[in-house]
């Protein structure tokens, strides 16, 4: 199962990858159609739906990895168990919050998938499309933080606090 899960996290992080490829390219083809005076339309769009994709796709991925933002001055002083304890409290409180997220966005993605909306740009494209990578990306996200709370409960220390990470101390 442990393997199933990373494995799910990591190929969410590579898709997220491929995503901002995406815009990178996108942004390149806009470029070259001005310089020779072709319209391309809607790459604009084509790239905020990459953008949002690779945001949510990698949410679960940079969690693991110890890499979001995370004010720990408080919870780094505190003594183990107080602090075990409160970082029981704070998986519970994002798994409950993301939880609610991944419902709705899935949720939002399935109503516009039945109802047939379409975008309004130039290039009109189903709806629930670019509102996929959110969507699954949520869910991802809510399975990683439901994945470190049951670990925490069981007394594992979470996967953010099982790398390593250097401080600003450290790195000056």
């Amino acid at each position: 199962m442990r393997r199933a899960l990373d494995t799910l996290y990591n190929t969410a992080g590579v898709l997220a990858c491929l995503f901002l490829i995406a815009i990178a390219v996108l942004t390149l083809l806009t470029i070259a159609s001005r310089i020779f005076g072709l319209d391309l339309y809607s790459t604009d769009e084509f790239a905020g739906w990459c953008m949002a994709a690779s945001t949510f796709l990698g949410l679960a991925a940079t969690l693991r990895k110890n890499e979001h933002i995370r004010v720990s001055l408080v919870i780094e002083r505190l003594a183990p168990r107080a602090r075990h304890v409160i970082e029981v409290l704070c998986l519970v409180i994002a798994t409950v919050f993301m939880g609610i997220f991944a419902w709705y966005a899935s949720a939002g993605m399935l109503e516009s998938r039945q109802f047939g909306e379409m975008t309004q740009g130039m290039v009109p494209v189903p709806l629930w499309i670019p509102q996929l990578g959110m969507a699954v990306g949520a869910v991802i996200m809510f399975i990683a933080l439901a994945d470190d709370l049951l670990g925490a409960l069981r007394g594992r220390q979470p996967s953010y606090r099982q790398v390593k990470t250097v401080s600003l101390t450290e790195s000056v």
